[in-house]
């Protein structure tokens, strides 16, 4: 597979670029990277630098699982270049990760950090669940407030959400465990907001918050439209008109790069789509949908379509105006997607 990830990122380009071009993020991610051995890294790494000009400063972050971290591979880490952690923590409490099946206990995610900390590194960020039926207001403050008093930089928190045809799906359907509760979801969700707020996090996009300076970098370009590669299995890449996935088959990708070939769809956005991605993206984030962009972009009767869409979200107080921008406010965030559809424009540019 690190073979194929490499004959893959030699193959690039998707999009034109120059070996000037400065590439200021990277992001490991999309399982268990942490698994790779130093040397499957280094060889990436290796072909990244051959192909590509990587900012000095270039945020590089690797996805890990808390008992994965140990005092060595931290050490390895940090000679690679990478300077971030995604940490999948999920909870603090240890009933609840039983519940999730999760293989780590709440001690090692707690020395996971420590360690982290001891290592030199200051940037890392923490995946919280809340919505669980195990999980109680007076459980979820003291995840958050476990959060706030260690100080973490970054923690991005999900409602609990089953997937169809999953294990935890089929034991709801048998009764074997309780389903989620929306109700509960968007009450603990509402509380988030309010905790963060009051210790000095920024909720900078509507599912993660940070200390100020702290954003992340990698995550804060997709909702900002910026260009991007993707490699292996499953990976997407964006060249500002169109987007392009690998297949997600394992061994169907193996299988056509050892052919030289990458097992790809793609699709040219069109300017609709562009705008409604812009839409569904900008509304996600504290900037919100900037007006001047939209006439810069789409065209003055867009904005104006978009004003008339708007106000009756602006009427029940889920949007406000704040800098020339519609910004949703802390209970339109309960309803995002269900906002952001609803603007979307169609084909024939009518909102």
């Amino acid at each position: 597979m690190v073979q194929a990830i490499v004959d893959e990122i030699t193959l690039t380009p998707y999009f034109s670029h120059s070996k000037k071009t400065s590439i200021t993020t990277i992001y490991f991610g999309g399982g268990t990277p942490s698994l790779l051995t130093i040397a499957d890294l280094e060889k990436i790494f290796k072909i990244l630098h051959k192909k590509f000009a990587i900012a000095v400063n270039a945020e590089i972050t690797l996805e890990a699982n808390p008992d994965d971290i140990t005092d060595q591979k931290l050490k390895d880490w940090k000679k690679t270049g990478i300077n971030r952690f995604s940490l999948g923590i999920q909870s603090f409490d240890e009933a609840e990760l039983r519940w999730m099946n999760r293989v780590h206990t709440a001690k090692e995610s707690l020395q996971c950090i420590d360690k982290i900390r001891n290592a030199g590194f200051d940037n890392f960020s923490v995946d919280l669940i809340y919505g669980s039926p195990l999980l109680t207001n007076k459980g979820w403050k003291k995840n958050v407030d476990t959060v706030i008093k260690k100080q973490i930089p970054h923690v991005s928190c999900y409602a609990l959400t089953v997937e169809p045809k999953t294990a935890l799906d089929k034991l709801i359907a048998l009764k074997k465990k309780e389903n989620v509760d929306a109700e509960k979801q968007a009450k603990q969700f509402m509380l988030l907001m309010q905790w963060m707020k009051a210790s000095g996090y920024d909720h900078y996009e509507i599912s993660n918050f940070s200390l100020p300076g702290m954003h992340s970098r990698h995550n804060s370009s997709y909702w900002n439209g910026t260009p991007y590669y993707g490699f292996g299995p499953s990976a997407h890449s964006f060249n500002g008109n169109s987007r392009r996935w690998n297949i997600a088959n394992n061994s169907v990708y193996l299988l056509k790069m050892k052919e030289g070939i990458v097992p790809f769809e793609e699709e040219i956005l069109t300017v609709t789509q562009r705008l409604n991605e812009y839409i569904m993206t900008a509304l996600r984030t504290s900037k919100g949908i900037h007006q001047k962009f939209i006439t810069e972009n789409f065209g003055a009767d867009k904005l104006l379509a978009l004003k008339k869409a708007i106000s009756k979200w602006q009427a029940t107080d889920k949007v406000k105006v704040k800098n020339s921008s519609f910004i949703l406010t802390d209970e339109g965030k309960l309803f995002a997607d269900g906002i952001a559809a609803d603007l979307f424009f169609s084909d024939a540019g009518a909102s």
